[in-house]
């Protein structure tokens, strides 16, 4: 199954500029899924990161990362309006190569464990079949305030 930008906004709590996460090619819900993000020179964070040799944030990577991990967990989640993910730890991180405009993250996160209200995924982000990115990602489900 394929989601685009609109179930994903219909999933996600975050919108411009923190949303990373442009389309779900591939879902399980509560087991696997695989995303895209375009990067663009376009981006507010190439402004600065770094004049003359735009690189994307490792931190920004790896938030992509959890955005595509989150679609597919809230998707098994009920209520999910009223509960949010939140990040709460990142495992085994490796930075492989930098990530530059026009680069397409292919990114694909997978459920290592799932308890009541805490996840552990394997997450990898990848341009062309290269490893860019690679971790282990631990979720906290709580309720939107």
């Amino acid at each position: 199954m394929e989601l685009g930008i609109n179930e994903i906004l219909k999933t996600l709590p975050h919108r411009y500029p923190f949303l990373l996460v442009d389309r779900i090619l591939e879902i399980v819900p509560g087991k696997r899924a695989v995303g895209i993000k375009n990067v663009t020179f376009n981006e507010e964070f190439f402004q600065g990161h770094f004049p003359g040799n735009p690189v994307m944030p490792g931190v920004l990577v790896l938030e992509s990362m959890a955005q595509v991990a989150g679609v597919m967990l809230l998707g098994v989640v009920p209520d999910k309006e009223k509960k949010l993910l939140y990040l709460s730890g990142v495992d085994r991180c490796k930075f492989r190569r930098p990530v530059v405009p026009g680069d397409q993250l292919r990114i694909e996160a997978e459920v290592m464990s799932l308890k009541a209200k805490v996840c552990k995924c394997r997450v990898t982000a990848t341009v062309e079949g290269n490893l860019c990115t690679e971790a282990e990602l631990l979720s906290v489900l709580v309720d939107r305030p």
